[in-house]
């Protein structure tokens, strides 16, 4: 059987670079074929795997938001192109991936907190792969995200909305503390296989798509994991790339799976040394950008995208204003599939 290394990654330059989420983390001569549902056979399996449509998402080159802004580009990764129809597809497998291969999986639920975009990831993978999963998410979750859970079988632990993402993991720790045995904590925001899924594949995508021109790098905070992984590697590749990380600019705010710092539990991958710059973004701001996107780009994403092209638009006016060629970078977590119910498109 063909290992889950078999993926065609050709990036946009036509070379084959980046590689998949998981053989970042399995050894190259390991048989993983309990971790694919395709049945061995004498021929080679047609088509791809579950796992094997993780990672190399296309990036989006936006237009009609820049208009004016002379030599700069904002270029947005669309990882809602993910199987589980968000950038967490990536940290989710890189978890499940390190866990199994350290046997810590075995034989118990995969247990965390998520506030729907990693869960989903989990309950997918849980489902493709045979294993159970119990998810500790805010009750405010949209519809859609509530939906989806369902239908991949996950059983749902529902917290307190006004706790946020900070009552899911309080819960999902006193579970992970009292059966020991039977849950596999899965602890997103402290796990560094999570922040090394996007070393090793985000910002390699990132670096050969925009053919190592970008000059700014975008992303907003959450676990941190996406801004922690690829901004480590930009470094590595080009010192002078500048990474500037985006959170709430409240407390209180409505910015679904983002983290003000400030006044939250702190993940514990989270560096902040590594940003040139931290922004605020207002959630009315973020709203906004998912309305004029659909409306002036035809491009449908979800609310902390539209956080992302916040900042990324605000990094772009600045290089424009002192004449600075520029290609800015950011990641677009999720579409709007999850949020069409949300009352913001009828304000």
């Amino acid at each position: 059987m063909r290992n889950v290394r078999g993926i065609d990654t050709r990036t946009v330059t036509g070379q084959v670079r980046a590689e998949s989420i998981l053989s970042h983390n399995f050894p190259a001569s390991g048989n993983f074929s309990h971790m694919t549902s395709v049945t061995s056979t004498r021929t080679t399996p047609l088509g791809r795997a579950l796992l094997q449509r993780i990672g190399n998402t296309p990036l989006l080159r936006f237009e009609r938001i820049v208009r004016g802004l002379e030599g700069v580009q904002i270029l947005g990764k669309a990882e809602w192109a993910n199987p589980g129809g968000s950038v967490k597809d990536r940290a989710a497998a890189s978890i499940v991936a390190a866990a199994e291969r350290e046997g810590r999986l075995a034989g118990r639920t995969l247990l965390d907190a998520t506030s729907g975009n990693t869960g989903i990831a989990y309950a997918m993978l849980g489902a493709a792969l045979g294993f159970p999963v119990t998810l500790c998410v805010p009750n405010n979750a949209s519809p859609e995200r509530k939906h989806i859970l369902k239908a991949y079988g996950a059983t749902v632990i529902w917290t307190d909305p006004a706790e946020g993402s900070d009552g899911a993991i309080r819960r999902a720790r006193e579970l992970a503390a009292s059966e020991p045995e039977k849950y596999f904590y899965a602890d997103q925001y402290s796990n560094d296989a999570n922040w090394r899924a996007h070393y090793n594949t985000t910002a390699i995508e990132i670096w050969e798509q925009t053919e190592r021109r970008i000059t700014h790098f975008v992303a907003t905070l959450g676990t941190s994991g996406t801004f922690m992984g690829v901004t480590r590697r930009l470094r590595e590749l080009n010192p002078a790339v500048e990474c500037i990380s985006l959170q709430p600019d409240s407390p209180f705010h409505g910015l679904e799976g983002l983290k003000h710092m400030a006044t939250a539990i702190v993940p514990k991958i989270y560096d902040p040394s590594l940003a040139n710059r931290d922004l605020g973004v207002a959630t009315e701001q973020a709203y906004e950008m998912v309305k004029r996107l659909a409306r002036e780009e035809g491009v449908l994403v979800g609310i902390s995208s539209g956080a992302a092209l916040v900042g990324a638009l605000r990094i772009a006016r600045e290089c424009a204003a002192r004449s600075e060629p520029a290609v800015v970078v950011t990641i677009l977590p999720d579409s709007a599939d999850k949020y069409l119910s949300e009352r913001f498109w009828d304000e």
